[in-house]
């Protein structure tokens, strides 16, 4: 259950696993919105989504949150799809979410989860760091892969 600390650039904070279950399945799951909250770790995401069944380049979806006491609601937008490897959405305030999912074996895939604020405006992203978010957001990142992993652990 080793999650591997990806260096993926200024901005961004990105973990690694490796899980036993093959691309397509890992693919499909968080390609459809109505599932994230299956696999969140954070504690953030809530059942409650609005938008298609499955993702695609510019769709957009709606999840009810809530963090540090307060409930809200996130609507993001599909920046990234390729069928299979990756999924990337953007919040309104511009920060992403990427997942990036490449086999290892037929029933072995490296999924890699990051949070990329690097686009964002340098008032933004400072904010987002006196705030604590790279350091929270790697958390959660550590502890939705770790659920994910145990998820298709071999019993």
């Amino acid at each position: 259950m080793t999650i591997a600390v990806v260096d993926a650039g200024p901005r961004k904070v990105s973990r690694a696993v490796v899980v036993d279950a093959p691309a397509a399945e890992l693919f499909d799951l968080v390609a459809d919105p109505h599932r994230h909250g299956d696999i969140d770790g954070s504690g953030t995401v809530k059942d409650t989504v609005t938008g298609p069944a499955r993702l695609a380049q510019g769709e957009k979806f709606s999840v009810k949150m809530r963090q540090y006491g307060f409930p809200y609601k996130i609507t993001s937008r599909v920046t990234e799809f390729d069928e299979g490897r990756v999924v990337e959405w953007s919040h309104p305030m511009g920060h992403r979410w990427r997942w990036e999912f490449t086999s290892e074996s037929p029933n072995s895939t490296r999924v890699t989860e990051t949070f990329d604020y690097s686009e964002i405006s340098s008032a933004k992203a400072k904010g987002l760091e006196l705030f604590g978010a790279p350091k929270h957001n790697a958390a959660g990142i550590e502890a939705t892969l770790t659920k994910l992993q145990a998820r298709y652990a071999a019993s």
